[in-house]
């Protein structure tokens, strides 16, 4: 039988994708040169991400906060282990489940941060590639995990904001660039992000826009866990530039990396990106992860600040997962 028959997801799609192609219609000639050019394409989307990402921030932060890992952190999630793993073909090489997938998952459930480098060294040690580049990565993932060692608890934190632009950097050096387009989706991200570091945010916590969000995620209690010790104002100005980078962040793992990945330059229907990603991924694990993602629906619907700590800490290995990504992406080159 016919999938598109067969799946009621795809069918759900169908009318979607009519009026995708009707929007694509009633917008040309911009809308054929975008389909047509993926850098400039991939550049046009990585700076309105950027923009989303500061008016969001600008406006509802600590809902941005709140809301954020749990309506996008679970796809997210799934876009990692697809971008990161499957589609290099790195879950393929038994050497790679031994060095990098224990760390990962001691990470998931607590373990420190240290592991997880240590996972990093092991796999960009085994990996096909130049001695040179692999002693290199290794020297750098035992030398942080030293640092990690001796910062303690600390460490987290640090991570906590550091494992945001490190996904950025990851995106931009995805794949070997025809021009320089690029750029100017990095440099919007480092101009904004200077600009709130600098204040330009501040407004927001005068104004009170920040409010009305549950106990145990305003402002205060942000402040408390992503800036601790830092006196006012630059303890907001680093929550606000968390919450712009974490946005970005996710539209980095949903938009940026899936247009930069894809085979071919032009962009796929709703239809056939379901198709690619059922035809990548096992079904048991998208169903997994959408249990997973209905799951944590339903526990923030029940307590919000429990469903997002508890995803937080979670998540945590997919920071080192990343890590993995660009020392194997430095070590074995990047993808064409």
């Amino acid at each position: 039988m016919d999938r598109a028959l067969s799946d009621p997801l795809e069918r759900a799609l169908a009318p979607v994708d009519r009026l995708r192609v009707r929007l694509l219609r009633a917008t040309m000639p911009v809308s054929s040169r975008l389909a047509g050019a993926r850098e400039l394409r991939v550049a046009v989307i990585g700076v309105s991400v950027v923009i989303v990402a500061l008016l969001a921030s600008l406006i509802a932060p600590l809902w941005m906060l709140a809301l954020g890992p749990i309506v996008l952190g679970v796809p997210h999630l799934l876009a990692d282990l697809r971008y990161c793993v499957v589609r290099p073909g790195w879950h393929r090489d038994r050497r790679l489940w031994l060095t990098a997938a224990a760390p990962l998952v001691g990470v998931g459930l607590g373990a420190p941060l240290e592991y997880g480098l240590l996972g990093v060294a092991a796999s960009a040690l085994v990996i096909d590639g130049a001695w040179a580049r692999r002693i290199a990565v290794v020297v750098a993932a035992l030398g942080l995990g030293v640092g990690v060692r001796a910062l303690g608890s600390t460490a987290d934190l640090i991570f906590a904001h550091a494992h945001n632009f490190v996904a950025v950097g990851l995106w931009a050096a995805w794949r070997p660039r025809e021009g320089k387009l690029h750029l100017a989706v990095l440099g919007a991200f480092v101009l904004v992000s200077a600009a709130l570091s600098l204040g330009l945010g501040d407004f927001v916590w005068s104004a009170g826009l920040a409010a009305g969000v549950p106990a145990g995620l305003d402002a205060r209690t942000h402040v408390a866990t992503l800036a601790p010790g830092l006196g006012q104002p630059w303890g907001l100005r680093l929550v606000l530039l968390y919450c712009f980078a974490q946005s970005v962040h996710y539209g980095v793992w949903l938009r940026l990396v899936p247009e930069d990945d894809r085979d071919r330059p032009t962009p796929r229907s709703f239809r056939a990106s379901y198709r690619a990603l059922c035809g990548e991924l096992s079904p048991w694990l998208l169903g997994l992860f959408t249990l997973a993602a209905i799951g944590l629906a339903v526990w923030a619907c029940v307590d919000l600040t429990q469903a997002r700590t508890g995803y937080l800490r979670f998540a945590r290995f997919h920071g080192m997962l990343e890590l993995t990504a660009v020392g194997l992406l430095i070590v074995g080159g990047r993808r064409g």
